[in-house]
């Protein structure tokens, strides 16, 4: 759920990059933060203890307007994606409003990407959400790389569901696909916070009683 001040007139919503280790979730971040104006966004910060490293900034989009009169910010964060640093990404989960799976497009890695979207999955669960109620987008990294694995071959193992999640091809390294990745997923979590307010204002969801009165 995203963080409303009603008294700053600020709404914040949580994007988290996810993926197996080395797939280039650092380098999204890294080329986001260096492509946008910075007179809209933060520095990035890196979070650091002997055992866990923590990515994040926070960046403003001056015309998404999520709520009339209120000034939209979204805090983009990653975290190691070795099993060791679990612990870590479960509480950076936590009241995430979206999720960018990042997806090492190498064949050799495809083991590792399904764990980690294994991970992320049990992950979820534990924070009593779940892939279905989250937005979700796919980032097939490092196209360029000679044995990167067909698209076709990705979206089977990856997006073969009754509602498959927007995808792009990308190398994260040029910034290829990079902004269109971000513009997605924050497109995805606006859209889905308009529907929940239009739904949790429906006059078909008020009480009997007031319906009486109004």
């Amino acid at each position: 759920m995203p963080s409303i001040n009603h008294d700053e007139h600020t709404i914040s919503f949580k994007i988290v990059y996810c993926g197996t280790p080395l797939s280039g979730k650092t380098t999204n971040l890294q080329q986001i933060h260096a492509k946008l104006d910075p007179k809209g966004c933060s520095d990035l910060v890196s979070l650091s203890t002997a055992q866990d490293r923590t990515l994040f900034f926070d960046f403003l989009a001056v015309e998404a307007d999520a709520l009339p009169g209120y000034k939209t910010t979204f805090h983009l964060y990653t975290v190691p994606g070795q099993v060791t640093y679990n612990a870590t990404l479960q509480l950076v989960l936590r009241q995430a409003d979206g999720v960018v799976f990042v997806i090492d497009s190498q064949m050799d890695r495809q083991r590792d990407n399904l764990q980690s979207l294994q991970s992320l999955e049990a992950n979820l669960r534990m924070n009593g959400s779940a892939l279905e109620r989250l937005p979700i987008v796919l980032q097939y990294n490092k196209r360029d790389l000679p044995n990167a694995a067909p698209v076709e071959y990705l979206e089977y193992l990856f997006n073969n569901r009754p509602a498959p999640f927007l995808s792009f091809g990308s190398d994260a390294r040029t910034g290829r696909n990079v902004l269109a990745t971000l513009n997605a997923i924050s497109q995805a979590v606006l859209h889905q916070f308009r529907l929940r307010t239009a739904a949790e204002n429906s006059p078909d969801e008020l009480p009997t009683e007031a319906l009486a009165s109004a």
